[in-house]
């Protein structure tokens, strides 16, 4: 969904005197809102989906799994992989599992990177890129932020 797409959306309820507009696309969901002044409010939600730590039966939590990707940027000799959302960071699917990646270790694309606990919701985090892991910014169960840099790696 882009900014023109929203003015559309902002430009409907003021012709059609609406004081809220909720629309859910593709996992994301947007609501509008106009107070009596006539401004609007846009909130953004992804659509998180609980996925499995351990706890649930393993078929289960197959069809539960989130696809999640985080926000990649450039640097000096890697590229940074940021929290797409705010929450608890985690390296492994439970407690006593391994962590699902290691400095040193090569991700390919696709493959799960840690899992970022949001509103009691489970998330996984995919990498969007393929390379090897140069760094590791968060510790297990920290607490991060929208567009913290979680991981370096440098593309192979």
């Amino acid at each position: 969904m882009n900014l023109k797409e929203i003015k559309e959306m902002i430009g409907l309820m003021k012709e059609n005197d609406l004081t809220e507009l909720e629309l859910e696309k593709e996992g994301l969901k947007i609501r509008l809102t106009r107070g009596g002044s006539g401004a609007s409010n846009v909130v953004y939600e992804r659509m998180p989906q609980q996925v499995n730590m351990g706890y649930l039966p393993q078929q289960q939590a197959d069809m539960n799994q989130p696809v999640t990707q985080a926000v990649v940027t450039p640097v000096n000799g890697g590229l940074e992989i940021k929290a797409p959302m705010v929450g608890t960071f985690y390296r492994a699917p439970s407690p006593d599992a391994a962590p699902f990646v290691e400095v040193g270790a090569t991700v390919e694309i696709g493959q799960v990177i840690c899992i970022i606990e949001a509103m009691k919701l489970m998330n996984e985090i995919k990498s969007e890129i393929r390379g090897k892991v140069k760094a590791i910014n968060v510790e297990n169960a920290d607490p991060i932020e929208f567009g913290q840099v979680l991981f370096v790696i440098e593309p192979v």
